[in-house]
């Protein structure tokens, strides 16, 4: 039977995340155009408007991971939501207040990406306790399905809501999707027993723990190397492939935004092709095929010129394999880390990961004013193949399945640290 049918608890999480997610979506498209519409924002603010969400992973990130590892994930994650549900609500009573600038929507962009690094850092320590370790598979394929399903929604509804309401008053979109979320967290039954952590030791040392169990373990070092790479690459093409396809190919905007939609619902198909590839060929080479196959198709994107079916058919190849791939590492994770790390796993490996992010956006466009947009697009487009040679340059090429428990590495580590400090 379906995890969603016969555990009360997982539909609940899966219910509300899946409505934040769709609200989310629908803010990314509205924010901008907050700012350009109604604040006449410069490009370079709302690039920094773009930024600032994503800021607090490196702001805060590590810390988070510690703090979170300390308390109970669910009062976190209900807190988060609250904050969101608020900052999103201030914006449009700002503007009907004639009270909104930029520097306020500067500001609701840091605070709810905080918020952000809190809700998602606890979130993905609660989910391997909230489901069994067989369901773990199943758990991680329907929540990146149904996120992936639900960002395509929204992006697409996010232009029509902000052309029916304005874009301000879209944002109380997203508020109402973060109410959804809170109800569907207050109404899980299940309660977690407090953490095995030692509290009596410093932030700091919990925060160098967490680096430290990433920079030692070889799986874990190169999964986390890898997506720095990879997000490099991917955020490189996609800062600069609208405007490819609109001046370079000559498409319309409504037909770039239905191509964009289209290939990104690869990642639907992705996140449960990568739990069946798994369970077929192994976990390591579901990995490869996900990450270094499908993303080959990344090369047809260039050639969008010659037809814009080509721009789908890699578009929807990349796609499929970073979801496919990011469910395969999910449960990796939630088997092979102890459950008192998987938060200062979560905001190391996040630290790393997003921190590419803005660089990437920054190294494509960078590319697209110097070298023209057509090599820009090669250049970026190739990379994200070419990252997966970290993982063919690691002990994952030999190996059918990933390792399901870690063994005695890092519980030796955390005893050793308990001792120095309380030597």
């Amino acid at each position: 039977m379906s995890l969603l049918r016969r555990h009360r608890d997982f539909r609940l999480l899966w219910i509300g995340e899946t409505i934040s997610r769709f609200g989310s979506a629908t803010s990314s498209v509205a924010l901008p155009l907050i700012a350009i519409s109604m604040l006449q924002a410069t490009t370079f603010q709302v690039g920094v408007l773009t930024a600032a969400a994503w800021a607090p992973w490196l702001l805060i990130g590590l810390p988070a991971g510690a703090w979170v590892d300390r308390v109970r994930r669910r009062p976190v994650m209900l807190a988060s939501s609250i904050a969101s549900l608020g900052l999103f609500a201030a914006v449009p009573i700002a503007a009907l207040a004639d009270l909104l600038t930029i520097r306020f929507l500067l500001a609701v962009a840091i605070v709810a990406g905080a918020s952000t690094v809190l809700f998602q850092t606890a979130y993905t320590a609660y989910l391997p306790r909230l489901i069994d370790p067989a369901d773990h598979a199943e758990g991680n394929a329907k929540l990146h399905g149904s996120a992936s399903a639900a960002q395509i929604v929204g992006l697409g509804c996010g232009g029509l809501v902000v052309q029916l309401a304005g874009p301000a008053n879209a944002l109380f979109i997203d508020a109402a999707t973060f109410l959804v979320a809170l109800a569907c967290l207050s109404a899980i039954r299940y309660r977690e027993q407090d953490t095995a952590v030692d509290h009596e030791a410093g932030l700091w040392a919990g925060i160098k723990l967490g680096i430290g169990y990433v920079a030692k373990d070889v799986w874990l070092r190169t999964l986390t190397l890898f997506g720095a790479i990879s997000n490099l690459a991917l955020m490189g093409y996609q800062a600069i492939v609208v405007v490819f396809l609109v001046r370079e190919a000559g498409l319309s905007a409504g037909t770039v935004g239905a191509l964009v939609a289209a290939a990104t619902s690869g990642g639907v198909a992705g996140a449960f092709a990568g739990r069946r590839l798994a369970a077929r060929f192994g976990t390591a080479r579901a990995l490869l095929l996900c990450e270094l196959g499908l993303p080959t198709l990344a090369l047809l994107i260039p050639l969008s010129m010659v037809s814009p079916w080509l721009y789908l058919a890699g578009g929807f190849g990349v796609s499929l394999g970073v979801v496919g791939g990011n469910v395969v590492k999910a449960t990796f994770q939630q088997s092979y880390c102890p459950p008192e790390l998987l938060g200062r796993l979560a905001a190391t490996t996040s630290f790393v990961n997003y921190g590419t992010i803005p660089l990437g956006a920054l190294f494509g466009g960078t590319l697209g004013q110097t070298l023209g947009l057509g090599p820009a697009l090669w250049i970026t487009t190739a990379g994200v193949p070419l990252a997966g040679l970290v993982l063919i340059a690691s002990p994952i090429r030999w190996r059918r399945d990933l390792p399901i428990h870690q063994g005695s590495v890092v519980p030796a580590t955390a005893a050793d640290s308990s001792r120095a400090r309380t030597a």
